[in-house]
């Protein structure tokens, strides 16, 4: 008579009694709980700046971009007043951030007693990754501007 190790006895008889249990903690498909998957997609469009910059034409007068974003303003200065102050820095937002792009039509007003010589150049531009600027020179109306065009 041929008997069997007592280590296969146990071998088996855990693999059976594994079974069972699995079998018996198994929910049918139509009981299980029901489970979604949502994916979330993030899409990023890069941005880049956009800066208006005027020069010191010594009129003054607001560069304003469409869409909205920029609003730069120059103070007229007159560099021979008596006791002249340095000129003023610009005021309000000359530099933002638009999404590469974005086409971005600039407007010059000229300030009462100044106007527009030169500008916005260039009036519209297409936004691209890295420096993009437009230039306005707004000088006096009596005839003192530091550069003719």
């Amino acid at each position: 008579m041929h008997t069997q190790p007592v280590w296969r006895s146990f071998v088996v008889a855990a693999a059976a009694l594994a079974t069972v249990t699995a079998i018996s903690t198994a929910a049918p498909v139509s009981a299980r709980a029901a489970t979604s998957t949502t994916t979330t997609t993030t899409t990023t469009t890069a941005q880049s700046h956009v800066t208006a910059w005027t020069s010191d034409g010594w009129g003054g007068g607001t560069v304003v971009s469409n869409p909205a974003g920029i609003n730069c303003h120059q103070s007229e200065w007159n560099p021979y007043e008596e006791d002249a102050a340095p000129q003023p820095d610009t005021s309000g937002t000359c530099d933002a951030l638009f999404p590469v792009g974005t086409v971005v039509t600039f407007t010059a007003t000229p300030d009462p007693g100044s106007n527009v010589n030169y500008g916005p150049d260039p009036a519209s531009l297409t936004v691209r990754a890295g420096y993009n600027a437009t230039y306005v020179m707004f000088c006096p109306n009596d005839g003192l501007c530091s550069a003719w065009y």
